[in-house]
């Protein structure tokens, strides 16, 4: 139920310039990033901190940053977000890093704090007060609002107007906790107070928030034999300064150190962890030996206070209000167990009535419920977050270069190879690990969780996960990680039945990223790869359309609500005329009045449009061959629609600027090219539009496309790039065996190849897929990739018209997809 993805490791460093950090620090962020410590030492063995980010799709592109610190990294955080990251390390510094220029592999720390000399123990990000809660029981409900509900949290700290504000807080070594506070002009506003009036030593902690807006801050002195105590801290902003409050909450003793037979057996607490930051009331504590480690969950809950009789007499207890403690319980413990090396909580935020075990057991297949424990043996086991049960056991193996052959691991008298830092992925479906070798480790964790379940409810299971995705905006790459080839049609039918379900707000809202997730689902499977191009394709479309349509500008302030783009919708849905000019002169033309010169710079994006529609047209004899990209936009009204309109917005635009045109290469010099596609167009759009019943397209207009290709030279376009990433190569049982910095031969898809328009020749032009600008065969200008679908696009604007920066402004963060965008070579471009 657990199985290695793929394993990433280092070209062979010295024993004397590698050592890992100690503790060794790992994170990862939902946009599926991961972030990662290691130290390398110089001649002079003096040691420089490093931090390595990588994208989980392209591991071997590693982005290594020296990091500044003075001293071991002791905790890295991702934000809310995924795309900023704190590092803190043993001198008490703590540095923020964002991407410079959006860029996945380009890092930068502009801001930060710092307790001088005093070590980090933990560290986070305040809260945004976003908290949205699954519910497992209801995954079978038609409405993502019953599926995933918001749940009422505070954030942390709010502005005026009640606006989240950012910020971070870190607990040191000496008892002290740490808030910097990120105002709106970019200044870092830090305080820093002590947990209680007795300063003690902190040797571990562990933040969790609360959905009032405080924060509970959990600290130990390493030893069992103390108590594990609380805090609650509110923070807040007086005369323009942070102001930091501290309230001792119960402590507890773990049970082991209160039994005469375990009580000397397991003298340290080496893991302290909520089990989530959102939920402060459950607590997982690790007590260790040399050899051993023992765990125990415990869970706070409130519980009536006794009242003696006498008491009662004086004053009766009136109803319901009895006096109530906080008092903490242990939920469950495991038996004597090897040392623990690590510890994984899952993020997902599984909603449960309660925390009675019952309930839990019925979900406890859900990914959600399970946290990893790593052993020093090699081994890790998945476990319930709550009864502590083994679901899953994944034995590592030793490790070995990739040249070498695969040989029985000799038995040695050092320490195994095992995990000292791990993270499970925002669904739980993926954990990494660091070794202690510094190799990195993918995992599967199977949805089931030990538990075998009907290939039905498995489908269940990753559709929920996807749905989730789609609405918090979460990267989905680990969910790919499980879909066989076999599951991918019935996912995409059965993901858009339930978008369709919802209300047209919300399927206005989620439109695109629908879209790119049946991308990404249809590149796992031979059958359903042309539809990748369709569906990036119509990404592409979608997003011209709105921006050119944005353009447009009443002719007078004091015009019906309508916007002249929703009146040159509603118009061309109308009239259903297959002359272009007598459809034209249904709208105010001077609504489409722009600038000769923006005109010009749009040129390149309504040449697509033109070529897009003329090899539609030209695939419609072919519809039936399911291999040909585009094919699924002959039978898709909507889109046949959209391209019509912007046929006569061009129209428009052309007698205003005539070189603005699509350009094509007629065989006769009297040829309108643009009427005459126009006209086949719209009558291959009136066979599928929604408003009449859908028919196949006739004789006559299957027999004039046919003719389209001795009248007009028909284009070959250039379609998306085949991705070079991992997800589509990942076979279950054959885990791929890579090195950081080398990227790997990995062999393409037969059904790739076969593709028309996937395929290009060494020599070939490439193409700026979002400017559509032709690049050289041997581009010269940088270029950035997505992480996701391949879209390649070059890094800098070279036109400085409003419009074409309206346009790339779009994508400055994200591809048409969502992916991430990261900088390629010149070469690879």
């Amino acid at each position: 139920m657990m199985d290695l993805a793929y394993v990433c490791e280092w070209e062979k460093w010295a024993k004397s310039t590698y050592c890992p950090s100690l503790p060794l620090a790992c994170a990862w962020s939902c946009r599926n990033l991961i972030a990662f410590t290691t130290d390398l030492r110089n001649d002079d063995q003096d040691l420089t901190h490093m931090i390595h980010i990588l994208d989980t799709e392209h591991p071997w592109e590693v982005h290594s940053v020296s990091s500044g610190h003075s001293e071991a990294i002791t905790c890295l955080e991702w934000d809310q977000s995924g795309s900023r990251l704190l590092s803190a390390d043993a001198d008490g510094q703590i540095k923020c890093w964002s991407m410079a220029d959006h860029l996945a592999n380009s890092w930068e720390s502009s801001v930060g704090s710092q307790v001088e000399g005093d070590p980090i123990v933990a560290l986070s990000w305040l809260h945004n007060g976003v908290k949205l809660a699954l519910h497992v029981e209801k995954s079978g409900a038609s409405s993502f609002g019953e599926k995933f509900s918001r749940v009422k949290f505070s954030p942390s700290l709010t502005l005026f107007g009640g606006k989240p504000m950012e910020g971070w807080i870190a607990v040191t070594v000496s008892g002290l906790v740490t808030v910097s506070l990120l105002k709106p002009s970019g200044q870092v506003l830090t305080s820093t107070e002590s947990l209680c009036r007795l300063r003690g030593r902190v040797a571990l902690a562990d933040i969790a928030f609360t959905g009032g807006g405080n924060i509970v801050v959990a600290a130990a002195d390493g030893s069992s034999a103390s108590p594990v105590k609380f805090y609650k801290v509110c923070v807040s902003v007086v005369s323009e300064k942070c102001r930091i409050d501290t309230e001792i909450l119960p402590s507890l003793f773990m049970r082991c150190t209160t039994d005469p037979n375990r009580k000397d057996r397991f003298p340290a607490i080496t893991h302290l962890k909520f089990l989530a930051r959102d939920m402060s009331e459950q607590v997982l504590l690790c007590a260790s030996s040399q050899t051993s480690s023992l765990v125990e969950c415990w869970s706070l809950r409130k519980e009536g206070l006794p009242v003696n009789n006498i008491f009662q007499q004086i004053s009766p207890v009136v109803g319901d209000k009895q006096p109530m403690i906080l008092k903490w319980r242990i939920l469950s413990a495991t038996n004597d167990l090897d040392r623990v090396s690590a510890v994984a909580l899952p993020k997902l935020p599984i909603s449960l009535t309660n925390t009675d075990l019952k309930v839990a057991s019925d979900t406890q297949f859900y990914p959600g419920l399970g946290l990893a424990l790593a052993f020093q043996d090699g081994s890790v086991h998945m476990v319930h977050r709550l009864s502590l049960q083994t679901m899953a056991v994944f034995y590592s193996s030793a490790p070995r270069s990739l040249d070498e052959p695969a040989l029985k691991r000799p038995r040695t008298t050092g320490p195994a190879v095992h995990f000292k830092a791990m993270q499970l992925s925002w669904t739980s479906l993926a954990l990494v690990g660091i070794d202690n070798h510094g190799k990195l480790s993918m995992l599967r964790i199977s949805p089931s969780l030990g538990h075998a379940l009907e290939p039905k409810l498995a489908l269940q299971h990753l559709l929920f996960l996807l749905e989730y995705c789609m609405v918090t905006g979460y990267d989905w790459w680990d969910i790919l990680l499980h879909v066989q080839p076999g599951m991918v049609q019935s996912l995409v039918e059965r993901l858009h039945e339930e978008y369709t379900r919802q209300k047209p707000a919300l399927q206005q809202v989620l439109s695109t990223r629908i879209l790119a997730m049946k991308a990404s689902l249809c590149k796992l499977s031979p059958c359903t790869m042309a539809r990748v191009c369709d569906y990036h394709t119509k990404l592409f479309l979608m997003a011209i359309t709105s921006t050119l349509k944005s353009l447009l500008r009443p002719h007078f302030l004091n015009t019906p609500d309508k916007s002249p783009g929703d009146r040159l919708a509603e118009i061309c849905a109308k009239i259903t005329d297959v002359d272009i000019d007598k459809v034209m002169i249904n709208l105010k033309t001077e609504e489409f009045v722009l600038d000769m010169n923006t005109l010009q710079a749009l040129q390149q994006l309504l040449q697509w449009v033109g070529d897009f529609v003329l090899y539609l047209l030209v695939s419609l004899p072919n519809q039936g061959s399911a291999l040909r990209p585009g094919h699924s936009f002959l039978r898709d009204g909507a889109s046949l629609g959209m391209l019509r309109e912007l046929m006569v917005v061009i129209r428009i635009w052309g007698l205003l600027k005539p070189s603005c045109l699509p350009v094509y290469t007629a065989t006769s010099d009297t040829q309108d090219s643009m009427s005459l596609l126009f006209r086949l167009l719209t009558k291959l759009w009136i066979c599928c539009r929604d408003e009449g019943p859908a028919s196949e397209p006739d004789e006559g207009l299957v027999d004039e496309c046919c003719l389209l290709p001795s009248q007009l030279l028909v284009p070959s376009l250039d379609w998306l790039p085949a991705s070079d990433g991992l997800v589509s190569r990942l076979q279950p049982k054959q885990p791929l065996r890579l090195r950081f910095g080398r990227a790997p031969t990995l062999p393409s898809s037969t059904s790739i190849l076969q593709l028309d328009g996937l395929t290009r020749a060494p020599g070939q032009p490439k193409i700026d897929h979002l400017r559509r600008l032709h690049l050289g065969a041997y581009p010269t200008e940088e270029c950035k990739a997505c992480t996701r679908c391949g879209c390649v696009t070059m890094l800098k604007s070279p036109n400085k018209t409003t419009a074409v920066k309206q346009w790339e402004q779009r994508w400055i963060k994200n591809c048409l997809c969502g992916g991430l965008w990261r900088r390629v070579p010149l070469s690879c471009s």
